[in-house]
């Protein structure tokens, strides 16, 4: 929507005021700022407003409105005067005005910083959020025009939007005065305003993806008249599901008296069912899907899934063609899972719907699936099928143009029916975004992640997305920052899935291993120790163990409070005629099983070499059904353990009925608890039960098994961290001078600041830095050697000389640093060296500057990154970062906590720490300066890099040798920004 010339030339057209919202019921609108195109459609929205609305609205009767009111409220200069719509359908459903006012309260003009401010929204839409979308965005409007406060005159019965205001978590003030309520709001930005902010978003999203996923009716839209083909697949797939509500067959070329296919109502169209459609699943040629999403939008169809291809995938002319997708689905209120979907699956049993192209539903169960591939989606159910795993949710989105992974885990944040989120990721579209939700969830329950394309360098075809420049192994450690268990295929996934779907969390790393093979328990023991785990011993049960032997000492480790969780190892039983006799692994899983139940509750996996049926047994839930004991259970024999060849297995030797119905575990409580295993109750004379208790995972290698424990080890450490947040001390504000700094900032930039930066110069940096207390030793420039020798005797010996050129740069490795320089004649000698060495002092730039104390060299960086944001680095200076990438990345603003593990995670930590004898640095200074480097970043969105290095760290204290500070106009940040959906 382009203005008319009528519009103020000096002020254009704010199309980046534009923005798709997600409103409280799911369902979306556009916002945008009003033009003088739009006399007709705001005189028609006012038609449809109720008697009492308009006389909340103007305090009087206000039947319709005049030629003058229509010119007022449709012409803005979009500074003074600023007027939002809601649409839907390209039709107003509400509006909202701020005029800027001075003290008195008249029309005024900057520098004047109050507006006054008025909504009105259609009847038909109260109850929808919309209020509160628009105030989000009208503020954000006001603040860039640099309006401070809102006022809004309010009559005392107008409860919603009195709600509205007293809601939105703004600072405020109200009055009563001639019988209205005065209400002034601070749009400054707060901690409750964002707060409360987010919670809609993460509600409204959670709705949107709750209308696709539960319908009440779906259309399959392209279901072919012949057996076979996209459309009449996924028709066949939901009824054999069982889906719970209505269905509909639509094709445009159905017959005129075919009223069936497959015992299905069949429609030539969605406007001649008549009756309300939820959810249509698309299935036409890309070329026919515009004509489909008009047909469901003039219809009240809430969302679509689009199975069609031809999209983005096929390059840009497919680009466009998404794009205006999305733009024509969202203009009548609707989401979109695709294109070129897979579709969705939702096992709950109020539902069972199967709009995908899977000709089987998995399983029930407590896993939820998200995956950008459908080939990959294809590959995920079938392991997870195999592997006895039930899923609550399964979605595949193709291209994401709209519905992507973070919506979903809005969804799975407050689903009671998801307790491990697995997604498969080709591509972040809002990474910011993505870490922010995925630490929420995942402090609730285990978030498993896979990313794909993570050395390509390119986006997938079809995702449109900001480039990362952060290499993958930055956005790892920025991932588990946030909490998320990041793995590196979908195998790892599943593994990790298992356990964590069907096993507490450990409480610590201390790892029992059993079973009846040395060989495989020392397999395991050793992968414990690559996984960093803290095994102990195996424990041997011999060759001749039996299932009962297996069950003691399963509940023996179980209740040693030294033991966090437990591997069991187990090979088949070698009869004897020498041949393998798999056995019957029910047995077994049984036993294991009643071990696991009525001990602590601790994780327990299980390691198999080829048993037969004990993966299936231990991956179904026990039923409480009385069985008999296992020492009496009938079996074979087991032979005497003193004749039993050493190299043998006894049989498992009992049967326990099993039941195929899910026992999924319940909702997560405390890290280290994360399951509660139910116990039957039993009474004297009463025959035991095998209690009810969640599948053991099995795997067929120990590393498998030892790499998904290890994962849950350090989530469940990550938990219990996150339980008690980390801070910024206060004592840093106190030597932080942010107003100067940000004046500073400005000066540098200019009043037209070059898009590509600037960067500072030495003393231009160490000024800035200086207002964040971080201060850096001073240089001075040495352009000959009587240079040098002032210099040094200004800053005193011993000095260092050392070149500036940037190809040698923090290179002593190519001898352009001299040290501990204790005199004049040593200085000069050093300077002829260097320049006969390296070349004239003109391409040198030498410099001299005290020595600091000794220490270890290490580097300090924190860059913007377009599609992550502010990262703060840390790693020791030279080889370790540089050649063997060992470097920490944490996310801006960094707490105390994210300091102090910052230092730790590089694997050379041990240096700072009194590696073989050497005295440990000053941590604590070391972590001062982080968080100095991190309140800079994060104050001052210009600030767009800082590296300091060297960081010499000394048993007390520390110099910073060397900094860099680049400046840019500030990036945009959507994740601070009113709530909107992205633009693809």
């Amino acid at each position: 929507m382009q203005p008319t010339p009528e519009q103020s030339p000096h002020h254009a057209y704010p199309d980046h005021w534009e923005a798709d919202v997600v409103l409280r019921d799911g369902g979306t609108a556009r916002i945008r700022p009003i033009t003088t195109d739009d006399a007709e459609r705001l005189v028609s929205f006012y038609e449809q407003v109720s008697d009492e609305s308009k006389y909340y609205r103007f305090f009087a009767p206000y039947p319709r409105l005049s030629a003058k009111d229509v010119h007022r409220f449709t012409h803005h200069d979009y500074v003074d005067r600023v007027g939002l719509a809601v649409t839907v359908g390209g039709e107003f459903i509400a509006t909202v005005r701020y005029d800027r006012i001075d003290e008195t309260g008249r029309p005024a003009s900057a520098p004047a910083d109050e507006a006054e401010v008025a909504f009105l929204v259609q009847d038909a839409h109260q109850g929808r959020g919309v209020a509160s979308a628009l105030l989000e965005h009208i503020a954000a409007v006001a603040r860039e025009r640099g309006i401070r406060r809102f006022a809004a005159e309010v009559l005392p019965a107008n409860n919603k939007m009195i709600k509205v205001f007293r809601d939105a978590g703004y600072t405020q003030q109200r009055s009563f005065e001639d019988g209205a309520v005065h209400l002034t709001l601070d749009l400054e930005p707060t901690a409750e305003s964002l707060a409360v902010q987010r919670a809609r978003e993460q509600r409204a999203e959670a709705r949107s993806v709750q209308r696709l996923i539960a319908p009440g009716s779906v259309a399959v839209i392209g279901t072919g008249r012949n057996p076979g083909g996209v459309g009449r697949t996924v028709l066949r797939n939901l009824l054999a599901a069982g889906f719970t509500g209505r269905t509909y067959a639509v094709n445009s070329a159905f017959a005129a008296d075919q009223a069936t296919i497959d015992g299905v109502p069949a429609h030539r169209s969605i406007g001649e069912i008549g009756e309300p459609v939820d959810l249509a699943v698309v299935a036409v040629p890309a070329d026919r899907v515009p004509e489909a999403v008009t047909d469901c939008g003039e219809h009240g169809v809430q969302g679509l899934v689009v199975l069609s291809a031809g999209y983005a995938e096929w390059g840009a002319e497919g680009r466009e063609r998404q794009r205006e997708l999305v733009r024509q689905a969202r203009s009548y209120g609707m989401r979109i899972i695709g294109p070129n979907a897979f579709g969705v699956i939702n096992n709950s049993d109020a539902v069972r719907l199967n709009a995908s192209l899977a000709p089987e539903s998995p399983a029930p169960g407590r896993i939820g699936l998200f995956t950008q591939s459908g080939a990959i989606g294809i590959a995920l159910l079938s392991g997870l099928y195999r592997r006895g795993a039930g899923l609550s949710t399964f979605i595949s989105a193709g291209n994401r143009a709209d519905i992507s992974g973070n919506d979903f885990l809005q969804y799975w944040y407050e689903d009671p029916d998801t307790d491990v989120a697995l997604l498969y990721l080709e591509s972040l579209g809002n990474p910011r975004k993505f870490t922010r939700l995925a630490r929420r969830t995942a402090a609730v329950k285990p978030v498993v992640v896979v990313k794909g394309a993570r050395h390509s360098g390119s986006t997938p075809p079809g995702h449109a997305v900001p480039v990362s420049r952060i290499p993958d192994a930055t956005v790892s450690a920025l991932m588990r920052q946030a909490g998320v268990i990041r793995v590196d295929t979908v195998t790892e996934m599943v593994d990790a899935g298992l356990l964590l779907a069907d096993q507490p969390l450990p409480a610590g790393p201390r790892i029992a291993i059993l079973g009846n093979s040395e060989s495989l328990g020392l397999l395991t023991y050793d992968a414990c120790l690559a996984e960093g785990l803290r095994p102990r011993p195996p424990r041997d049960l011999t060759t001749a163990a039996t299932p009962q032997n297996f069950r003691d000492a399963l509940a023996e480790a179980l209740a040693d409070s030294n033991c966090d969780a437990v591997v069991v190892t187990a090979i088949p039983w070698v009869g004897e005629n020498g041949e393998a006799e798999s056995g019957d692994g029910e047995v077994l899983a049984a036993a294991l099983r009643t071990a696991a139940a009525t001990g602590p509750a601790k994780p327990v996996a299980v390691v198999h070499v080829e048993i037969g049926g004990l993966a299936e047994a231990l991956a179904a839930a026990t039923s409480t059904a009385a069985v008999p004991p296992v020492a009496r259970a009938s079996a074979p024999a087991a032979p005497d353990a003193s004749t039993a060849p050493a190299d043998r297995a006894v049989p498992p030797t009992a049967l326990a009925a099993s039941s195929t119905a899910p026992a999924g575990p319940p909702t997560p409580t405390t890290p280290g608890d994360h399951l509660t295993r139910q116990r039957s109750d039993t009474g004297p004379g009463d025959t035991p039960a095998v209690p009810t208790l969640g599948r053991i995972p099995a795997y067929p290698a120990a590393e498998r098994a030892v790499r998904a424990l290890a994962e849950a080890v350090k989530y469940a450490q990550w938990r219990r961290q996150a339980a008690v947040p980390g801070k910024v001390p206060e004592f840093l504000d106190d030597t932080i001078d942010e107003a100067g700094a940000a004046a500073r900032i400005d000066a540098l930039l200019g009043p037209d600041p070059d898009p590509r930066g600037r960067s500072l110069g030495h003393d231009e940096a160490c000024e800035l830095l200086g207002r964040y207390g971080i201060t850096v030793r001073p240089t001075l420039p040495a352009p000959d050697p009587d240079a040098a020798v002032a210099a040094a005797a200004r800053l005193g010996y011993p000095v260092a000389l050392k070149t500036t050129a940037p190809h040698l740069r923090h290179r002593a490795d190519l001898g352009g640093v001299r040290l501990d320089l204790a005199n004049e004649a040593a200085l000069r000698r050093a300077y002829g060296e260097l320049t006969d060495l390296l070349g004239k002092p003109t391409e040198l730039q030498p410099v001299v500057q005290s020595m600091a104390p000794r220490g270890v060299d290490t580097v300090v960086r924190a860059t913007i990154d377009p599609a992550a944001g502010a990262v703060l680095s840390f790693g020791l200076a030279g080889a370790p970062s540089e050649l063997l990438g060992d470097t920490a990345h944490r996310l801006v603003p960094a707490t105390d906590r994210d300091a102090a593990e910052l230092i730790r995670s590089i694997r050379a930590a041990p240096v700072l720490f009194g590696w073989r004898g050497s005295a440990p640095v000053d941590s604590a200074a070391l972590e001062e300066l982080l968080l100095r480097v991190s309140r800079l970043v994060d104050d001052h969105p210009e600030v767009v890099s800082v590296a300091l290095e060297p960081v010499v760290v000394a048993t007390q204290g520390l110099t910073v040798l060397g900094a860099s500070v680049r400046l840019a106009p500030p990036p945009a940040r959507t994740d601070l920004g009113p709530r909107r959906l992205s633009n693809y």
